[in-house]
């Protein structure tokens, strides 16, 4: 059984999409674009030995589909401990709303968002008593 241990954001503008997650998520990043031969930066996405991944914020190889075009490919869902902050620090840094939030009844809130670069990524906060 293979489990994710990377993901890559594409972005039009890398500068622009690091300043995004890394003001709303406290993402930290590191330059490799002379490995990659592109600007490529690698994301730490929370302490080691927590449960999640890092991954990279990459420069788009292509345009983008646009808004109301259909998901192609992943969608990275972010936990979150406050979904109504997280919400307020995505519109804040040039985030847009996808799909407003919805309870999962008895589980969690969920919602999905479009980043400065149009991609659509989840937000997850766990709570058992959401209706």
């Amino acid at each position: 059984m293979s489990r994710p241990i990377h993901f890559e954001i594409h972005a039009d503008d890398v500068a622009r999409a690091t300043a995004f997650y890394g003001s709303v998520f406290g993402w930290t990043f590191e330059d490799w674009s002379q490995f990659a031969g592109m600007p490529y930066f690698g994301a730490t996405t929370g302490e080691e030995g927590t449960p999640g991944i890092n991954g990279a914020i990459m420069q788009r190889p292509a345009g983008a589909a646009g808004p109301g075009a259909p998901v192609n490919g992943a969608v990275l869902t972010l936990g979150c401990g406050d979904y109504d902050a997280t919400h307020e620090k995505i519109l804040a840094a040039g985030g847009q709303v996808a799909m407003p939030k919805a309870a999962l009844p008895g589980m969690a809130w969920q919602g999905y968002y479009l980043d400065t670069e149009g991609n659509v990524f989840g937000l997850h906060q766990p709570d058992p008593e959401a209706k």
